[in-house]
């Protein structure tokens, strides 16, 4: 007898498998490291092709290891379905580019990984889409005000990267739904076990795989997963309800119903656009899955810690982490990270950029790594990395200062990393 992995708690989910094994089989899901599938029937392969039927024929569109990545991403973020891709950034591109074309407009919030800032504010515009962006603080009337009639999203991160606030959901879906757009939500930096944004409202989720998920700084990966609790017939979204000339006039929506998303996403974005996940790295990321509950847990717990040393420490002028009282969105984090606030840390260092750069290099064990969400504890100074392409009025708004530099709080002995932080601050 079959046990439906969906009532059971998230920790056990995490742990086993969705797939069924046979006596004899492999326990964990193999990996599938082929690009082809074999096929004695021409007719079976026309009705994959034509999406009449589910299968693996290629596997830049779908493969067994990968897809077992997806059912489980799926499972985990309360989704109807996922769809893999080769990082993060690729995943957040199609996201978008799924319901969005040249004349569209986005309302995104301004704390944003620097990646998806420039992605909106350079590179989609460069392609005809617009994106207007807001304090997360701002009220509802100032997000409803930057609206326009062609608006098809409202975009957010559960906690901003690297600002570390939490995104009131009650509000960004209470304005999503008043304006009818869809609202995307990247939870990269929460992670599946910490925070459920489609249980909020959100409509799509997407990851940066690479970070929480895989935890050992080894493998790129990115997934989407949609909720399918949005009614895309409601005239803005054409693309997924009117006849798609490449699929033989079939519309998406009247075929799929509230799978219409995901399934255009991989039908056309994934198959057009070719950013497909490897079976290798999927393999990788179904291990890291394993351990993802206890990580975070870690993680949450070392981060809390370190932050609350650090705001005692003469040479620290702020710090920011989404469970210190202090932070400007605690109530949030409170009412949406019940388990934990993540391990990311953003610290300002006295004697602004020139004290950042002599903390870092003060620093014994712990290294400067363009990184985040590996099991080992990492520094990076934004501003001048993930950030650089940022304006010094951009940087200010999205809150990465001269002297701030991001903490990765690893699951190392929090003894150790605060050791080692206190004696390279002492240096300056």
């Amino acid at each position: 007898m079959s046990v439906d992995l969906k009532n059971l708690e998230i920790e056990t989910q995490l742990v086993q498998s969705l797939e069924e094994f046979e006596e004899g089989e492999s326990r964990t899901v193999p990996l599938v490291q082929s690009t082809t599938f074999n096929y004695t029937n021409p007719d079976t392969l026309a009705e994959l092709f034509d999406l009449k039927k589910l299968g693996y024929f290629y596997s830049r569109l779908s493969n067994p290891t990968v897809a077992a990545f997806e059912n489980k991403m799926a499972i985990l973020e309360k989704g109807v379905g996922a769809l893999a891709f080769a990082s993060g950034q690729a995943a957040i591109t199609a996201a978008i580019l799924t319901i969005c074309k040249a004349g569209d407009h986005i309302v995104a919030v301004s704390t944003l990984y620097g990646g998806t800032i420039t992605l909106l504010a350079s590179t989609l515009k460069n392609y005809g889409i617009e994106t207007t962006f807001l304090n997360p603080e701002a009220s509802e009337e100032e997000f409803k005000a930057a609206f326009r009639e062609n608006t098809k999203i409202l975009y957010g991160e559960t906690l901003g990267n690297p600002e570390m606030n939490t995104l009131d959901f009650e509000k960004i879906v209470k304005v999503a739904k008043e304006k009818d757009v869809p609202t995307i939500v990247d939870n990269t930096l929460a992670s599946p076990y910490l925070c459920n944004p489609i249980s909020y409202g959100v409509n799509i989720v997407v990851h940066s795989a690479t970070k929480y998920i895989d935890g050992q700084g080894s493998v790129l990966g990115g997934v989407i997963v949609d909720g399918g609790n949005y009614n895309w017939d409601n005239g803005k979204f054409p693309m997924l309800v009117e006849p798609d000339a490449s699929y033989h006039n079939m519309s998406y929506y009247k075929t799929f119903g509230n799978l219409a998303y995901i399934i255009k996403a991989r039908a056309n974005i994934l198959r057009d656009m070719g950013a497909a996940l490897s079976p290798f790295n999927a393999f990788i990321l179904l291990r890291g899955l394993e351990t993802l509950h206890l990580r975070m847990e870690r993680h949450s717990e070392n981060a809390l810690a370190l932050a609350t040393a650090l705001e005692k420490n003469p040479n620290i002028t702020w710090v920011k982490y989404s469970k210190l009282p202090s932070h400007y969105s605690y109530k949030n984090a409170e009412k949406y990270l019940t388990k934990g606030g993540s391990g990311v840390i953003l610290v300002g260092v006295k004697g602004g950029r020139e004290g950042a750069e002599k903390f870092i290099k003060g620093l014994e064990w712990i290294r400067a790594v363009v990184h985040v969400g590996d099991s080992r504890t990492c520094v990076l100074h934004p501003a001048s990395t993930t950030h650089r392409q940022l304006s010094e009025e951009d940087l200010i708004k999205c809150g990465v200062l001269p002297e701030a530099v991001r903490i990765n709080v690893g699951i190392e002995n929090i003894n150790d990393i605060i050791a080692d932080i206190e004696q390279a601050l002492a240096k300056i």
